[in-house]
């Protein structure tokens, strides 16, 4: 089995043939369509989108309230 892998020629070409996307692809991101270009990929992208942005506001409410907590010492009994 070795020597077979060894004696098969080394092919850089897919074996499998796609279907070129990029003219559609610029087409719909080039459309004027008063969409901001991170949001034109449909829906996935705006989940994407407001994910990040919960994400982001969430973690820095968390860092704000982590630093206030942090800015008063604690009372000795």
């Amino acid at each position: 089995a070795l020597g077979q892998i060894a004696k098969r020629t080394i092919s850089t070409t897919s074996r499998r043939q796609f279907e070129n996307k990029v003219p559609e692809k610029q087409k719909l991101f080039q459309e004027d369509n008063a969409i901001p270009v991170h949001l034109k990929g449909g829906i996935a992208d705006a989940l994407l989108y407001r994910a990040t942005m919960i994400l982001t506001v969430g973690g820095t409410a968390h860092a704000m309230y982590e630093q206030a907590v942090a800015s008063f010492p604690k009372k000795q009994d």
